[in-house]
């Protein structure tokens, strides 16, 4: 009995060790994860309800700065927004989102052009997907050369052709277009076009097989067989799009227009960063990055209570 209670108790501190081995090894992980993920996101919510430029100190203003943000006040024409820019700059990157759908569509389009086997076809995907190894930088400073409107490539196509070429970036009307078109390529040969790659290759050849013994064409088995197949990937790239769209446009407004002209390619994370960075609103920049939160939060929510009945999980 002696030596059973023994072996009992020895069992047991080989438990607890191997316990806190286990810890130990998570435990840089966890620091990290505290000290910039929890850490200063604390910091953030608290920030949002307090007026500090860094050099002043710490003065605390209750929900002024979300007040400021999203209420409105009367005027003599009648309502108006206490932060129109707020507002202005919310339509700015939405407009950018009306083209994600676009972007899903050309990216399955050419997952399925990549997912045909003929010669050369491994080729043709690594020189595809090489511009996704690029930095964001690097696409911006070639985008902007490209929209230059002296000696841009497209401007010099357009004059080639007879067309007198817009200028592209300093213009309040094509500017945003302009960011949304180069978004656009950046979609069509960014993961998206990888992960739909993956997709349909796992969808089962036995399917195809047996459409074709029933005469179904091409047509008939990407409706009835490929795209009811492949809607979890669909959404995930739906979601996953929405998402980055609400925290899109920083790099390009950074280091293509500087947000302008007229602020008509600013977008909430660039005015986030104005307002943190540029003119040291430290409180008033938390607390449009806490409403941008739940902007996306809400809309991930929608997206997986109403979007994810439509989801076929094989």
């Amino acid at each position: 009995m002696k030596k059973a209670g023994a072996t009992g108790t020895k069992k047991k501190k080989k438990g607890w060790t191997a316990h806190w081995g286990a810890y130990l090894f998570l435990l840089p992980n966890l620091l990290g994860f505290l000290a910039f993920t929890v850490g200063p996101t604390l910091w953030s919510l608290l920030l949002s309800f307090t007026d500090w430029d860094i050099l002043t100190p710490m003065k605390f203003v209750g929900f002024a700065n979300f007040a400021k943000l999203l209420g409105f006040h009367q005027t003599a024409t009648g309502l108006a927004a206490n932060d129109p820019y707020f507002w202005y700059y919310l339509w700015n990157t939405i407009f950018y989102m009306f083209f994600i759908p676009v972007s899903m569509a050309l990216s399955l389009l050419m997952a399925l052009l990549m997912n045909k086997k003929f010669k050369g076809i491994t080729a043709f995907r690594t020189i595809y997907f090489l511009p996704t190894v690029c930095s964001a930088v690097a696409l911006c400073l070639l985008w902007r050369w490209l929209y230059n409107p002296d000696f841009g490539l497209i401007n010099t196509f357009l004059a080639k052709i007879g067309v007198t070429g817009p200028e592209w970036l300093s213009s309040t009307k094509w500017a945003k277009p302009a960011i949304a078109l180069m978004g656009l390529w950046g979609g069509l040969g960014g993961f998206n076009t990888i992960l739909y790659l993956a997709a349909l290759q796992g969808v089962p050849r036995q399917l195809y097989d047996a459409a074709d013994v029933d005469g179904a064409n091409y047509w008939q088995k990407f409706r009835y067989i490929t795209l009811p197949s492949i809607t979890p990937t669909i959404f995930f790239i739906f979601v996953m799009s929405c998402i980055g769209g609400f925290q899109g446009g920083f790099m390009s407004a950074y280091i293509m227009t500087g947000g302008g002209p007229a602020g008509a390619t600013t977008t909430i994370d660039y005015y986030i960063y104005n307002n943190a960075y540029q003119w040291f609103k430290m409180g008033y920049a938390s607390s449009i990055a806490w409403v941008l939160f739940v902007l996306v939060f809400t809309a991930t929510l929608l997206n997986w209570k109403y979007g994810g009945r439509k989801v076929k999980y094989v």
